[in-house]
């Protein structure tokens, strides 16, 4: 297939071989370093110690991104607005190291090249395919590569997110009982966070870097606002105003978290009502597509039948 471009010449076809040999070793070494940066127990531990930062030692990830860091100039866009959604995504997503950006571009442009060089290893498998549907499969195959990096990313973001959003009612009843049992804010979210580490260790981790943030000297308010910031849930982010607000103003945390938690119980319960009542709407396209075919054939199919039998006799 590679006879009309590059004709036949040995040399043109060793190149090509070492060439995807190489493509496909770096490829591998980069999801390898990718998978350990994501699951190294080391890192997993400080996170629940301190809340992910890896300063105490020196992690694989960051050992990536300094080799990535001559290259980083050509993969990591140069356009503001869309380093800081790609940020945002990450740090939504559990990610907030430093070389978490760099890397998931790395990744990106890894398989984006991959993939059609694996497309090219296959060719000789399917050798009726033509030079230029190969060409055009190697296009969309790098396109798929670009786009998967981007679509793991926002499954992460929903699944922690999801996570989060199950915990947070338990947490925040816990941190009401905590602050009415005479404890302050700070004490109140480390208990939390004890108590979540088990059942729930997002948010867990989360409410202790709040207050490993506040220990080391930064404000309260802007240590809650880092909070809403990293997870991105508006639940969360109601609850930070409204504390930003008490310690504003002065006033007891203990009665507006009571009041905040009375209208978080009412607002889930309306969202309960709205997901039972859209239930109907919902019934009616399995009932259309499974029940009533086999509702009508029961219902219409002997009249069916016996028309044909009737017509049939009719000719005779």
């Amino acid at each position: 297939m590679f006879h009309d471009l590059l004709g036949y010449d040995p040399a043109n076809g060793l190149a090509i071989i070492l060439l995807a040999g190489a493509a496909v070793f770096a490829f591998s070494l980069g999801v390898l370093a990718l998978l350990a940066a994501v699951a190294n127990p080391l890192r997993r531990r400080l996170g629940r110690l301190g809340g992910g930062e890896e300063e105490a030692a020196p992690s694989r990830a960051a050992g990536l991104a300094q080799l990535l860091h001559p290259v980083s100039r050509y993969i990591v866009p140069t356009k503001e607005a869309e380093r800081s959604k790609v940020d945002r995504a990450l740090v939504h997503a559990g990610l907030r190291s430093a070389s978490a950006l760099p890397i998931f571009y790395a990744s990106k442009t890894l398989f984006m090249v991959a993939a059609p060089v694996l497309v090219l290893i296959a060719s000789p498998f399917f050798p009726r395919v033509t030079t230029t549907r190969l060409l055009l499969i190697a296009g969309a195959a790098a396109f798929l590569g670009a786009l998967l990096p981007g679509i793991w990313l926002d499954r992460r973001v929903l699944k922690r997110q999801r996570a989060l959003r199950i915990a947070f009612p338990d947490a925040l009843d816990l941190l009401v009982v905590c602050v009415e049992a005479g404890l302050g804010l700070a004490p109140a979210l480390q208990r939390v966070a004890d108590d979540l580490a088990v059942s729930h260790p997002e948010l867990g981790s989360e409410l202790a870097l709040v207050n490993a943030e506040m220990r080391v000297g930064v404000e309260r308010a802007q240590a809650l606002k880092n909070l809403a910031y990293r997870t991105g849930l508006d639940d969360i982010k109601g609850l930070v105003a409204l504390l930003v607000q008490t310690m504003r103003f002065g006033t007891g945390v203990a009665d507006a978290l009571r009041v905040y938690s009375e209208e978080f119980r009412d607002k889930r319960m309306q969202a309960a009502e709205e997901q039972a009542a859209l239930i109907g709407t919902k019934m009616i396209f399995p009932l259309v597509t499974c029940l009533f075919p086999s509702f009508f054939l029961v219902m219409v199919g002997p009249a069916l039948v016996r028309l044909a039998v009737v017509f049939q006799n009719f000719h005779k």
